[in-house]
């Protein structure tokens, strides 16, 4: 379908705020939008490279930045010949922002937003499974991040506007659904009744019977509460994959975070799940050179990657974000940085590596994404089909082998 060419860079979240995107930009073919990400100074370095990129690919083209790059440092992308126009995270939800205006940069107060999800996209052009926003925004502030400056406050979506958008997603043949959000497991306290996340998750799952599989974007472990915990320990059309925002492993370092859970906290939650649902897999963001972080309070967050079993890690070199108190606590040199997010993620891929072979041989349902070729399991293991299978199907599969870091997997009973 003609359209604009969307680049999305970052979270879940962007991926479906970029598909809402694509729908009330249809028909600008001329257009070029990039969603940008503000989380490290590197996505931000790596949005300007889009960018530059974009242009001489397409020179006649439109470009407009949006994202939370562009809401939190508009001027940056203004001054660039590159860019047409700078817009911000509240008017990327607006289809008339998308057209032609004078206006070379169109960036509000996040901080006076108070709706969310208006739009809550309604198809993925790339994917087998959905992103539904159901919150936006965030009300803590650890010292590191720079987000809650580019999304605004927490606000949630109503339930009954998400169990709509999902079951028009499963009338469309959608087979799973991810939950996405900022800070997803605050979802609630700005409504009326002040509704958890887990009530959310029990009335989308009742109220929604077609859905066969329901996954959650990156939570915070110590916001699932109890009936959260029971819905992704007992419930089989949860998928037994969480995605934990712990980003480190060391007590100190995660005060001076002012994150809101200890090291103990983390390795708790994680061996209450597995012990109930021993299938579960495990991911996490974790920091890797926190301001005044020593190599004992490294080796506390590298001795978390089996502690918690991380097998989806996400490794991020800290970088100084300007205005965030973080940026201005004494900071670890540059190497060093960089060579502990190099232990990170090794140990990451060898915990992962081990447990992907501790598949092969087992039973697996796997969503065959759009290409019929490959697809994830429950737990959100990567796999790859020896023969095409029907896009978008759930097929029960034996994994036979191991290639890459991809599981091979052939259809059972064959």
């Amino acid at each position: 379908m003609p359209g604009p060419d969307i680049i999305t860079m970052g979270c879940r979240l962007n991926i479906a705020e970029s598909e809402a995107i694509r729908d009330m930009a249809a028909g600008l073919d001329d257009l070029i939008v990039v969603n940008s990400c503000a989380v490290t100074a590197e996505a931000v370095r790596q949005t300007r490279q889009a960018i530059r990129r974009a242009r001489r690919e397409r020179p006649d083209a439109r470009i407009l930045v949006t994202g939370c790059a562009a809401q939190t440092e508009p001027q940056t992308f203004a001054a660039m010949a590159e860019v047409d126009a700078v817009i911000g995270n509240r008017e990327k939800m607006e289809a008339a922002s998308f057209l032609p205006t004078p206006d070379r940069v169109k960036v509000a107060d996040i901080m006076t937003v108070r709706d969310t999800a208006p739009h809550m996209a309604s198809a993925f052009a790339d994917h087998a499974r959905a992103f539904l926003e159901v919150q936006n925004g965030c009300d803590h502030r650890c010292t590191f991040c720079i987000i809650p400056y580019g999304r605004g406050n927490s606000r949630s979506v109503p339930a009954g506007a998400v169990i709509d958008k999902a079951r028009e997603l499963v009338e469309a043949g959608y087979r799973e659904i991810v939950l996405t959000g900022v800070d997803v497991t605050s979802y609630g306290p700005d409504l009326p009744g002040s509704p958890s996340l887990g009530l959310l998750v029990e009335r989308l799952l009742k109220h929604v019977p077609d859905l066969p599989r329901l996954r959650l974007s990156s939570i915070d472990s110590v916001e699932i509460d109890d009936r959260l915990f029971d819905l992704v320990a007992h419930e089989p059309r949860m998928m037994p994959h969480l995605h934990l925002s712990l980003q480190a492993g060391d007590d100190l370092i995660l005060k001076r975070m002012k994150r809101r859970h200890s090291r103990a906290d983390a390795i708790r939650m994680v061996e209450r799940l597995k012990g109930i649902r021993p299938d579960i897999s495990i991911g996490a963001d974790i920091i890797a050179g926190f301001p005044t972080e020593d190599e004992a309070m490294f080796a506390n967050s590298l001795a978390l990657v089996e502690e918690c079993d991380i097998v989806h890690g996400h490794i991020f070199p800290y970088s100084p974000r300007a205005g965030t108190p973080a940026a201005r606590m004494p900071q670890v040199d540059r190497a060093t940085i960089k060579a502990r997010a190099a232990r990170l993620r090794a140990a990451c891929a060898d915990r992962r590596e081990a447990w992907l072979r501790d598949l092969i041989g087992t039973t697996q349902s796997i969503l065959v994404e759009r290409s019929g070729l490959s697809g994830h399991a429950e737990n959100f293991a990567p796999a790859r089909f020896m023969t095409a299978q029907r896009p978008s199907s759930i097929v029960r599969a034996t994994i036979t082998g191991l290639e890459k870091g991809v599981l091979i997997a052939q259809e059972a009973g064959q």
